[in-house]
Order: C-alpha cells, then sequence, then structure tokens
C-alpha cells in the first residue's frame, strides 16, 4: 500500500492528511453510518474525497476515533481487481476505493485516468462495471444498500 500511495502522490492525484487534520471532504471509513451514494457528489465536488491507507491486515488498529471528519462512508459491495486482493469482496486497495468513490459520485473520467496508471487497473471496472453503474444511478444511500442486496441475492 506504500508504494501506491506514493504514486498516488507523485502523480498528484492525492496529498497526505494526518489523522488529527479536519477534513470536510468524504471519507471512506469502516467507521461510516452511511453508505456513499451519488448524492454525496457535491461534498466530493467541493471538498474531495478521503481514504485511510493501511493494510487490511492493520485495519484494528488503525485509530479511526482520532480522525476529524462530518463525512464518513462506506463503500457498497466491491469486488478487489488488484494483485494481492484480486477477487476477494470488500477488501479493495486505497486506488479501488478512491475510483469506486469517484465513479459512484459521477466522476467517471477521472476514475478511469486513476485506474489507468495502475496496470491492473482497468481490471477493477471490468470486475465491477455491473454494479458500479446500478450503484451510480441510485437515489440514495438506501437505494444503494438495495441495490447492493438484490444484486447479491441474484449472484
Amino acid at each position: 500500500p506504500l508504494f501506491r500511495s506514493r504514486k498516488l502522490l507523485r502523480f498528484g492525484f492525492v496529498r497526505e492528511l494526518r489523522f488529527s487534520q479536519k477534513f470536510s471532504g468524504i471519507v471512506l471509513s469502516p467507521t461510516g453510518t452511511s453508505t456513499l451514494s451519488p448524492l454525496d457528489r457535491d461534498i466530493v465536488s467541493s471538498f474531495g474525497v478521503a481514504v485511510v491507507d493501511c493494510s487490511w491486515a492493520q485495519i484494528d488498529s488503525t485509530p479511526f476515533h482520532k480522525m476529524k471528519i462530518k463525512n464518513a462512508r462506506l463503500l457498497p459491495f466491491l469486488v478487489a481487481a488488484n494483485p494481492v486482493k484480486y477477487g476477494t469482496p470488500c477488501t479493495l486497495s486505497c486506488v479501488e476505493a478512491f475510483a469506486a468513490a469517484l465513479i459512484i459520485t459521477g466522476f467517471q473520467d477521472p476514475a478511469h485516468e486513476l485506474l489507468g496508471k495502475f496496470k491492473w487497473g482497468h481490471s477493477f471496472t471490468k470486475l465491477n462495471e455491473k454494479i458500479l453503474d446500478l450503484y451510480s444511478k441510485c437515489s440514495s444511500s438506501e437505494d444503494v444498500i438495495s441495490v447492493q442486496k438484490k444484486y447479491l441475492e441474484d449472484a
């Protein structure tokens, strides 16, 4: 993950934030109380989106309680396409999480530009194309959850 973060920093896609730093944008976090939806587009457009860069093995020891945020969101069901977690549900890399958030909130072009910096990037949208399209057409967080539930039942 550190390598990917450095690559994102180098290409100017992200900037580093401290846990104690206030952030008004959307933060993709397991502490979120609602699911990301297209309704979050204005927040993403005005303030951006952030992810916590840590290994899934360290998730329990990550100090989420120190974050000064007001817009924590959960991502809905998606499947990882990165080489480490390929095919694993709900264990996205930071790059995949960023791209998913951008696609769901209607920023497809920046998402594809971001994913294009990684050899496996196109695999993420290919693997999740149908469900990302469904999520991006939802009208609320509750709608995203309903679509997710139906998608998983039909799978």
